[in-house]
């Protein structure tokens, strides 16, 4: 302590001193950026922080520490929804105002529907069906092509 002090005149850490990042390099951060976003344009072809690590050789906590503390990436997981076509939309809003034909105006306020199911095809997992996006960025700003 006394020879650093001598030489340098503080107790201060020299920049560039200290065990340097290995697999935190710039080359690593665009690596792992460019496997984590690429869902962005494409929905449904996400790739998990395992998925990453196996493809680009670098060890999966380090890729979660580079998407996590020099990407700034935050995870979020999908939601389950029926999925709607334009057809499926105009019908239903049809029946709906059929529907509200037939009541007087002043006990529409009263009608509510309780008996809702999401149906799906395939059965997924939602805890593992996640995705990255962002710091900052709000699950309602998401589209929703890769939300659901």
């Amino acid at each position: 302590m006394l020879e650093k002090t001598d030489h340098t005149g503080s107790v201060d850490r020299v920049t560039g001193s200290g065990r340097p990042h290995t697999a935190r390099t710039a080359g690593n951060v665009a690596v792992v950026e460019e496997m984590a976003l690429s869902q962005e344009d494409k929905p449904r072809t996400r790739r998990s922080v395992r998925q990453i690590a196996r493809e680009s050789g670098i060890h999966q906590s380090s890729v979660h520490r580079i998407m996590k503390t020099d990407l700034q990436l935050q995870c979020l997981k999908k939601t389950n929804a029926q999925e709607l076509t334009a057809a499926n939309m105009q019908a239903r809003m049809t029946r709906a105002r059929q529907l509200l034909k037939k009541y007087p105006a002043a006990m529409v306020n009263f009608i509510f529907f309780t008996d809702e199911k999401i149906f799906t095809v395939a059965a997924t997992n939602s805890q593992n069906d996640r995705f990255y996006v962002r710091s900052g960025t709000r699950k309602k700003d998401v589209d929703k092509n890769r939300l659901l």
